[in-house]
């Protein structure tokens, strides 16, 4: 049998937060772009996630009664990206007035400019271990 040792929570290597420019329109005191701290959730909280943003539907021609899961993708996304966000702290009361918004999820989207919210979105996804569609296109491409 083989050791099970690597496998022991204290002998796993932790999950690293990552610095990232998510835009260059926000800058320190030398005018260099101020990088945003992303973090790794992990299983249980990003299945959490999913279930806050699953709705149960009624089964289009089904018998009354019969519904199927849902879940909206865009508002799930919203939430990871919001729920890996360590820095700037987007719950901060100040910084959600400053922009007149409540709610992380409504801060960031109004902080980033479309592209930058699409690129920032796609960093999460990968620190978080999920491949994007190009990287599946990709692997295809090279079996």
């Amino acid at each position: 049998m083989s050791n099970l040792s690597g496998f022991l929570a204290q002998n796993a290597l932790p999950v690293e937060n990552i610095k990232y420019v998510a835009s260059k329109r926000f800058l320190d005191d030398n005018k260099q772009p101020l990088e945003w701290e992303i973090k790794c959730i992990t299983s249980t909280e990003d299945e959490e996630l999913r279930k806050s943003c699953t709705r149960r539907i009624p089964l289009p021609g089904g018998r009354k009664g019969q519904y199927t899961q849902e879940t909206e993708y865009t508002t799930y996304i919203s939430k990871l990206a919001a729920n890996c966000t360590v820095f700037p702290n987007l719950n901060d009361a100040e910084l959600q007035d400053s922009y007149k918004v409540m709610g992380a999820e409504a801060l960031l989207k109004r902080m980033l400019s479309p592209g930058e919210y699409a690129d920032y979105v796609l960093k999460v996804q990968e620190i978080n271990g999920f491949q994007t569609l190009q990287e599946d296109i990709d692997e295809a491409k090279n079996l």
